[in-house]
Formats: structure tokens, sequence, C-alpha cells
């Protein structure tokens, strides 16, 4: 049979977004190329990516739906389908009559597959009226509302046009890593003669690359930023038309500089030397255009958004905000251009409850102890692994209260395990979908390229056939519209406004090629509303957990071969391994008297992990890292403060380590 080639786009929670070529013989994947008609991925992938096919086929995938019972004993059988939507349906028809609502069925859904049709799990919930849903966006929300603040809108400039800045400086962002097909710009640019600045705790894969590194103390970029700020506008550097005709908050921000910023102490609490500063100051004085590109990790910590808003400042002093090749980087939310029919579906009102319960997703176990009245009794987890969370003794708890735990995935991830029902979710090869990217500005449409996989389904399928049975058991429990096919959504989310948007005029050109989106056409006419820092909002500046006796600050950054729990069990990119790799400076294996490949206990009021020592010269010394994902998840260790807004907190867990006791 002749070799057929589809278009698919990858759907996980990344910066690339890329488009695929699929190749397929006899209804089977045999190899995955690069789109080159995309205009950011440009006919490459990730290694991730390339490893598609063992992904597709591994012998570890889910085949059928499963039982469990007891939960957590292991002793795991096959059933149908039908089986499983009765159990499933029965529990929550009880539920409902039980408690007069369906607020004590709810769901935790994330990042697993970011394709628009993959709200069908919101949609499935919502047709049946109020519920228990998650909100909130643990990993980028605390910059979202201070990018918000700043410009009064969603805003992140166009990546392609990275290459042609003068200056590029990347605060807590290592694309070698998190973002490959940014570099091929970055590279681009230095070739022009452009410099690199990367600012990071870590002396990362991207740091190695720089021109110049500047190791920070994790959660001071705010100080960081101010300081730079001040030196340029001290050496009359600033762009004053544009801060005095085009901000809010100049006088103000300046004030704070001059009256409340030392240069000393900003030195003394970035760890960053008075030669490093003024060499940087430098830099953002005197070059244009600067691409500043604000990372994920500046901002999950308690002072994060203040960081933000402070680089934003630091920008627009500069004068490169708006400038061509210049600008600011951090993330869009360009999907809520679309209609998003399945996410906004509209289910039936309910006499008495208004709308659904809603559950911070940044600490949803906690959070979810917390009702009553119901209390949660059904959890439908998918595209998510909670090991990836954290609070995980909250976890346990809420599980011990749980009637029913349905998981939704393609493995046994560590969730699945501790699930009573598991259903085997389709790949993004298996199924149609509209995808469209949070870093560059591409639309993309996903073709189905072969039969599922034994028995798999995709969530949009699950929702259809699930609502069908929860019809058959209580006539009316669900509106969901059953019989609508994929096709249907995704023509749907294809507005008049949209295709103008993106500058196509029918379904059937989408199929032929990814379009870019003309940001052109929604950028505000007015950016006189800038925002300025506000020092009115600011925490005070501390060093919370530094100067005690061996604790360290962990930070836990993604890997080149895995996002978060996914692909860690293909054979094709990760060697299997027992033990979790922990890494630690000179200074602390020293004073802690550790040495290269010894086992040690990595431990604080929330658990302990056992690894194995690797000691990098190039870690500060109130630093321990590790990375996620693995047999013994180092999210474990991390739990959230009570006073959070916005975004999950990873990086300000405290942790203590010692030699691990011998068994």
């Amino acid at each position: 049979m002749k070799e057929a080639i589809y278009r698919n786009t990858c759907p996980r929670n990344c910066y690339g977004t890329c488009g695929i070529l699929s190749h397929v013989k006899n209804g089977k994947l045999i190899k995955v190329t690069g789109d080159p008609d995309h205009g950011y991925s440009k006919g490459r992938l990730c290694a991730k990516g390339y490893a598609y096919t063992e992904y597709v086929y591994s012998p570890n995938r889910l085949k059928y739906p499963m039982l469990q019972s007891p939960r957590g004993s292991g002793n795991w059988k096959r059933i149908s389908w039908d089986e499983a939507y009765t159990i499933i349906a029965s529990k929550m028809v009880e539920l409902n009559q039980r408690y007069g609502s369906n607020l004590a069925s709810g769901y935790n859904k994330y990042s697993g597959n970011l394709g628009l049709l993959h709200y069908a799990t919101e949609g499935m919930f919502n047709s049946m009226g109020p519920h228990t849903m998650p909100i909130g966006n643990p990993c980028a929300l605390t910059g979202r509302l201070a990018m918000n603040r700043s410009f009064g809108e969603n805003y992140s400039s166009i990546p392609e046009d990275m290459a042609g800045a003068k200056l590029i400086v990347l605060w807590g962002a290592n694309p070698a890593i998190t973002n490959v097909h940014q570099m091929k710009f970055i590279y681009e640019a230095r070739k022009q003669g452009a410099k690199l600045v990367v600012i990071d705790p870590v002396f990362s894969q991207t740091a190695q690359k720089a021109d110049l590194y500047i190791q920070i103390h994790p959660g001071t970029d705010q100080l960081l930023a101010h300081g730079i700020a001040k030196l340029v506008i001290n050496r009359k550097q600033h762009c004053i038309q544009f801060l005095e005709k085009q901000t809010e908050g100049w006088l103000e921000y300046k004030q704070y500089l001059e009256n409340h910023l030392s240069i000393q102490e900003v030195c003394r609490q970035t760890g960053v030397s008075i030669e490093a500063l003024r060499e940087l100051s430098e830099l953002y004085g005197t070059t244009k255009p600067i691409a500043t590109w604000a990372g994920l990790g500046v901002q999950r910590n308690k002072r994060g958004s203040e960081s933000i808003s402070a680089i934003n400042s630091l920008a627009a002093v500069t004068g490169n905000l708006f400038i061509p090749n210049g600008g600011l980087y951090y993330m869009h939310f360009d999907v809520e251009d679309f209609p998003c029919a399945l996410l906004n579906h509209k289910g039936p009102e309910h006499p008495s409850i208004p709308a659904s319960r809603e559950v911070d997703i940044s600490d949803y176990a906690a959070n979810a102890l917390l009702l009553s009245d119901p209390p949660l009794k059904l959890l439908w987890i998918a595209s998510r692994n909670i090991t990836q969370d954290q609070n995980f003794n909250a976890w346990d708890e809420l599980f011990q209260q749980i009637e029913l735990i349905v998981t939704v995935d393609l493995y046994m991830t560590k969730t699945a395990e501790r699930s009573d029902i598991v259903l085997p979710a389709a790949t993004h090869f298996e199924e149609e979908d509209l995808n469209v990217g949070y870093w560059h500005y591409w639309l993309s449409f996903n073709q189905k390229a072969i039969p599922p996989y034994y028995e798999a389904k995709s969530d949009l399928q699950i929702a259809r056939e699930l609502t069908t049975k929860l019809n058959e058991l209580s006539p009316g429990f669900s509106n969901f519209p059953a019989s609508k096919e994929p096709i249907d959504w995704i023509k749907e989310e294809l507005t008049p406004e949209i295709m103008e948007l993106y500058s196509f005029s029918s379904f059937e050109e989408l199929m032929e090629r990814p379009f870019k989106k003309d940001i052109t056409k929604v950028m505000s006419e007015d950016r006189n509303k800038f925002r300025l820092f506000s020092p009115a909002n600011q925490r005070a500046h501390d060093q919370a957990g530094f100067d005690k006796a061996n604790e360290y600050k962990l930070i836990t950054p993604q890997s080149l071969l895995k996002i978060h729990s996914q692909y860690e069990s293909l054979n094709w990119l990760n060697s299997p391994q027992d033990e979790s790799c922990i890494e630690l400076s000179i200074e602390a294996a020293r004073v802690n008297g550790i040495k290269e490949r010894e086992k040690i206990e990595v431990y604080n009021d929330q658990g302990k992990i056992v690894g194995v020592s690797k000691i990098n010269p190039h870690l500060p010394k109130t630093i321990i890292l590790a990375h996620q994902a693995g047999d013994h998840p180092i999210n474990q260790l991390i739990s959230q403060p009570n006073d959070q807004i916005g975004s999950t907190y990873f990086y300000d867990s405290m942790v203590k380590i010692k030699k691990a006791e011998a068994p």
C-alpha cells in the first residue's frame, strides 16, 4: 500500500506546538517529520517529537478500560467500555439523587493535551449543570496577571522577530532545553552581531552559550531589574518622551528608584556584583532593539508578580517595548480568541444553584477538602498527573474521601495507579483537533492519521458516549450534543472573525497548511496605558531560609527529554532509573560530608526523597536541584503557602539534606 502523509500538530504543554508530517503505511505510523509549512518550527521537531512512533506504539500504552478493586491493590481487570460507562454514570446519577445536584462530581484537568477539542471534558461536565470545577493556572497565572496589569491586555511579542534584536536578555528562561526552536532565532540574531545575556540562578544549558551570564539569587529578579533601571536613569539613557507621554506611574516609579532603592542593597540581595550590574545597565541603556524574555520560572515564587512587572518596566524605561525586533516575551493566551464552544457549553440550569463550584487548581486537593454540603465524591482526572502537582499529603486525604476516581490517560501513570477506573486515551494521531500555540502565533488543523490504538478513545468520543449512557439511566441528565462529530466542533471554532484574523477564507485552506495570526489586527491602537511598576503593591524583600543551617531552596527545572512526567517511559529518550539524581553545590556537599554518587536524603515537613548525589561546581550553595517525574517524584516536597495568589510557588520550597541511612 502506498505511503500517505497527514498533517498533525504536537499538542503538548510546550512553547513549540510544532507542525508534524505523519507518514502512514497500512494504517500504521511509520515515521514523523517536521512540517516545513509551519512558519515557527520550520520543518524541525525536538527529540520528543521524533520519538512519537515509540510513544504511539509503546507496549506500556493502555489498551482497554481497566477496573481496580480495591483501589491501590494493583488488582486490575479489563472491562468493556459499556461496563465502564455504566459504573461511572450510575455513580453520577446516584450522587445527584443523594445530594440534589452534581456538585459532588468534579474534575481535575490541565495540560496533557492543549487541543481545542480536549475541552470536551469541560463540556461534558457543563452539560450536567452545576458541578465542581477547577479554575486558575498553576504554571503561568501570576505572570499573566502581571502582564495584564502592565499592558492592560494579553501581550507577548512575535518570537520570529527575536532574530532581528541587537540584545537578547533571558530572565529565568532556558530555551536550549524547554524551547529548542527559539534557539534558531537567537542564533540568527547572534550571527548579525547581537549579544545574548542569561540571568538565572542555575548555570543552565542556555547560560553556557551566553555572552554574559548573571547568576542571581532565586526570587530577586525584581531588585535586579530595578537596579538596572536606576543606573540607566542616572546616566540619562532612559526614553524620557515615551515615559512621560505613554506610561502611567512614571513619577511614582522614578521617585521609588531614587529614594528607596539602594544599589548596594540590590547587589547584596541579588548576589550580583556591582561590575556586572553596571555592565548590564550599560547594555540596556545603549542598545536597541532589545528583546527581553521573562521565563515562567521567574514568577514561580511569592515575589513573581513584582518581578515580571519590574522586568516589563525596565523594557519601558529603555524604550524597547513597541519597537520592531524589540519587545517583551512571556506567553499569550490567544486560545481565548476562539469561541471555545466545548469549554463554554451551557448545561441545564439548577433550580437553586446558580453556577458550578470552583476550586483553585494551584492547590486543588487542599481546597477540595474544604468543600462540604456536599463534599467531593467523584473525581475525573484527564490530561493530568498529580505527581506534578504539590501538597501530596492533601491529595492522600482527598483520595480517601473520594468514592470513585476515574483517570483518562495513555499510560498507567502514578495517578492512574491510584484510580478505580482507567480509560485509555487516544493520541493526537488518532483524532482530529485544532491547535493554537501560546508562544508563537500559528494556527493548525490536526488530521486523524491512524486508527485508534486498540480501544483508545478521544476525550470528545468519551464525552459523547458517557453522556449517552447518562441519559439512558436518567433521561435529560445531560444536554451534551452527542451527535456532533469532531469536524463539526472544529468548524464552529473557525468563525469569520477567526479566519480574517489568521488570513484564510475556508476550512479547506487550513487543511492544506498552518496560518499565522496577524497581530496588528488586534493590537490596541492606544498604547498610552502602559503601567509602570507600582511600589505600593510590592512585598517586603527578604531572603527567608538562606541563613538557616542546612536548609536549601529546591529548584525543579524541566528536562530536555521529558515534559514534567510525559515521555518518561520511552526507551528512546530515557534509560530506566530507580533513584533520583540530586544536584548540590560543592559547599553544600562539604558542609554535609557528602561525596559524588552517594545516597542522600532530601527532606522537609512534607516528606523525603532518597536519591544519588551529583556535585555541581556551578550551583550556588543555597540551592538543591532535582528534576521532575520518576518513581519518586520530587514534587512531594512542595507545599503551597496559605497566602498564595496566582500560580503555584514551586520555587519557594525549602529542604534539608543528609546522608541516607543504610538499609
